[in-house]
């Protein structure tokens, strides 16, 4: 059994294992961390999945009355360390800015997570910080990749940004993945919401990858159902090659497997 779990709304999906919970969208459970067990809102509800998923944390209950006033009284903390480090950046005059803020009560320790164009200088802030919550606070400088994923956003495609709700690791992206799969090279269309390269352009490049193994080249003359013709363009998720026919000079998508070199190009392959 899996299901999955935020820790704030429209925040990251985490997964676990319900136990022997029954739980339904919504419920209030406690989720293991390594700080203990924080409270989280199931957003997918229990069901079953195949064997191959394995190693997932366990729910340790759901979440009372207690539990939940502690989230609440996080909140707050949080919201109130929020305020109080923005404060200070402008009064240290730091080109910092405030993504997000984790607070875990056992310890009395914050941790102020911010990006900047270049590294800061902020022992003295980290000072006041301390004094005026009261405790021990942590800053982590985050890259554009890390303040997407922690703030979360809509991506071109109309969908929430991959990076906040199911990826894990960030794979390396190139602009020659975007060559590959004949997208423009206008920076604006191939950024993300981080405004780097899209993950998502990691996703389809070994299907490119395979058919550029498997297809005739550009310009290379081939045999079709409808009769020989020239490669004039490629259509990777059609799995269609562009056929210029050479009897009428009409183009023609064909299926991949329905295409066939000529035998001297065959030959030149080999």
């Amino acid at each position: 059994m899996m299901c999955a779990v935020v820790f704030q709304p429209q925040g990251r999906l985490y997964y676990a294992d319900p136990g022997g919970l029954t739980l339904q969208v919504g419920d209030s459970v406690l989720y293991p961390t390594s700080a203990g067990p924080e409270v989280a809102q199931v957003v997918w509800a229990p069901e079953w999945v195949s064997d191959e998923v394995a190693g997932l944390p366990v729910l340790e209950g759901i979440a009372g009355p207690d539990q939940l006033a502690d989230a609440t009284t996080n909140r707050r903390t949080r919201a109130a360390a929020r305020v109080a480090a923005r404060r200070l950046i402008r009064e240290h005059g730091l080109p910092m800015k405030v993504s997000g803020i984790d607070h875990v009560a056992a310890t009395n320790h914050t941790t102020i997570y911010f990006t900047a164009p270049h590294r800061v200088d902020f022992r003295a802030l980290v000072r006041d910080l301390a004094a005026t919550l009261n405790g021990k606070v942590e800053l982590r400088q985050l890259t554009p990749r890390d303040e997407a994923r922690l703030t979360g956003g809509i991506g071109s495609c109309g969908r929430e940004l991959c990076c906040s709700t199911f990826l894990v690791d960030f794979e390396p992206v190139s602009v020659r993945m975007a060559k590959e799969q004949e997208l423009p090279p206008n920076p604006m269309r191939i950024s993300g919401a981080c405004g780097r390269l899209m993950c998502c352009l990691k996703y389809e490049h070994p299907l490119y990858q395979e058919f550029a193994e498997q297809a005739p080249a550009l310009g290379e003359h081939v045999e079709t159902p409808e009769g020989e013709g020239t490669v004039v363009g490629h259509n990777v998720p059609g799995e269609k090659v562009v056929v210029r026919l050479d009897a009428t000079g009409r183009r023609s998508a064909c299926a991949l497997a329905s295409v066939c070199s000529s035998r001297k190009a065959f030959e030149s392959r080999g």
